[in-house]
């Protein structure tokens, strides 16, 4: 039966994975929860059952990092602004060092 104070609840069967057991978590709770794919979390035993909470953020991979990259915001010239001394008189990266 849901707990009452729950913001989400669905019954579902556990079911079997592999050599132990799993409950899938269905997008709406995913999504009440903040879950996403990669999440870590830590599993807990309470008195009437399991909890699940998030730890931190996900790890991303390299592929995620670029979707999320914007040249807008990231891109660019670091350092946008003039030459000043020494480099200002240079005529090529040479003469600078």
């Amino acid at each position: 039966m849901p707990n009452k104070a729950a913001l989400v609840a669905v019954e579902q069967k556990v079911q079997e994975w592999g050599n132990g057991l799993a409950v899938r978590i269905t997008s709406p709770v995913a999504k009440a929860a903040h879950f996403k794919l990669g999440q870590p979390v830590v599993v807990e035993v309470v008195e009437d059952g399991i909890l699940l909470r998030r730890l931190g953020e996900p790890k991303l991979s390299l592929s995620q990092m670029l979707k999320k990259f914007d040249p807008a915001v990231h891109g660019g010239e670091a350092m946008a602004f003039a030459p000043i001394g020494v480099e200002a008189g240079a005529s090529s990266a040479h003469e600078v060092a």
